[in-house]
C-alpha cells in the first residue's frame, strides 16, 4: 500500500502545523510566497517551497537540525482512524494469508513525516529532504519529490530498490514475474491532482488506486478521475472500520489473494 501524505493521510499541508506559525505567517501568505517564487523565475514549486522553508526559519532564528523539523511533526493532524489504521488492514490481511507493507510517496517533507506517530508504520518513506552539514543544519535540498518522481518511486517498489541514490537499477530490464512488488498487488492512496500520474500507473498496470477527499470540495475531483478512469475508488478520507475506506480495501486484498490463488492453481 503506497501513501501520499498530505491531504491523504494527514489534513491539509504538514507546514501548517506549527512550522508557518513559527516563522510568522499564516498558510495563505507561505503558499502564495511559494508560487510567486516558481512563477517568476520558471522554477519547481518544490524546489521553492523547500528554499523558503530554509530562508524564512534562518531569518526568524528557528533551529535547522532535523530534530527541529520532525518536531514540527509531531503536530500533524491526522484523519480518522490513521493512527489504527495500519493494526486493523495488517490484521485482515493475515487473516487471509497476506503480509501486508506500507509505503510513503509524498511531495512533503521527509524529516517532518519521520516525527510522527506512524513513522515506523512504513517499510520507507520517500519524500522531499534536505542535505546536513557537519554540524547537523540543514542547508540544501537533498531530494525534491514531485508528481513526475513520485512515480520513479513506484518502480522502486516495483523492484525492490531501496536507496533513493540508485538510478541505475531501478532501469534495468527485470522480468514482471521476477519483482518483488507486482504492480498487481500495489494499492494507491492519494488525494489530488498530484498523484494522478502514479494512481494511473498502479491502475494501468494490475493495480488499484484510490482517490481520498477529506473536504468535500474535493469530493467532485475524486469522482472525476473514477469517471475519467484513471483511479478505481473515490472515498471519504475515513480510514476507520466504519469508513468507506476500510472495506474496499478489504475487497481488494480479497481479489488479491484470489488472483494469487487461481495463479497457483493454473501452474
Amino acid at each position: 500500500m503506497v501513501y501520499d501524505f498530505d491531504g491523504t493521510l494527514a489534513h491539509g499541508n504538514m507546514q501548517e502545523f506549527g512550522f508557518v506559525q513559527a516563522i510568522g505567517k499564516d498558510p495563505e501568505a507561505f503558499w502564495s510566497k511559494t508560487a510567486e517564487l516558481a512563477v517568476s523565475n520558471d522554477a519547481s514549486p518544490i524546489l521553492c517551497y523547500m528554499y523558503l522553508m530554509l530562508q524564512e526559519a534562518k531569518a526568524n532564528g528557528l533551529s535547522l537540525k532535523r530534530d527541529a523539523f520532525r518536531k514540527f511533526g509531531t503536530k500533524i493532524a491526522f484523519y480518522r482512524g490513521v493512527i489504527l489504521w495500519f493494526d486493523l488492514i495488517n490484521r485482515y490481511g493475515k487473516s487471509i494469508g497476506l503480509n501486508v507493507k506500507h509505503y510513503i510517496n509524498s511531495s512533503g517533507l521527509k524529516e517532518m513525516i519521520e516525527g510522527t506517530s506512524i513513522a515506523k508504520r512504513f517499510e520507507k518513506i520517500y519524500a522531499c529532504s534536505f542535505l546536513y552539514n557537519i554540524d547537523g543544519v540543514a542547508y540544501w535540498p537533498a531530494v525534491a519529490v514531485d508528481y513526475t518522481t513520485k512515480t520513479q518511486f513506484l518502480f522502486k517498489i516495483n523492484k525492490g530498490i531501496s536507496e533513493i541514490s540508485d538510478n541505475s537499477r531501478v532501469n534495468e530490464y527485470v522480468p514482471r514475474d521476477e519483482r518483488p512488488m507486482p504492480f498487481e498487488r500495489m494499492i494507491y492512496f492519494g488525494d489530488g491532482e498530484t498523484d494522478v500520474p502514479c494512481m494511473s500507473v498502479v491502475k494501468e498496470q494490475g493495480g488499484h488506486s484510490i482517490a481520498v477527499y477529506g473536504q468535500t470540495d474535493k469530493k467532485a475531483t475524486a469522482l472525476r478521475l473514477v469517471k475519467e478512469n484513471r483511479v478505481d475508488f473515490a472515498c471519504k478520507a475515513d480510514y476507520s472500520e466504519k469508513g468507506d475506506i476500510y472495506p474496499t480495501v478489504c475487497r481488494i486484498l480479497d481479489k488479491i489473494r484470489a488472483d494469487y490463488n487461481l495463479q497457483t492453481y493454473m501452474k
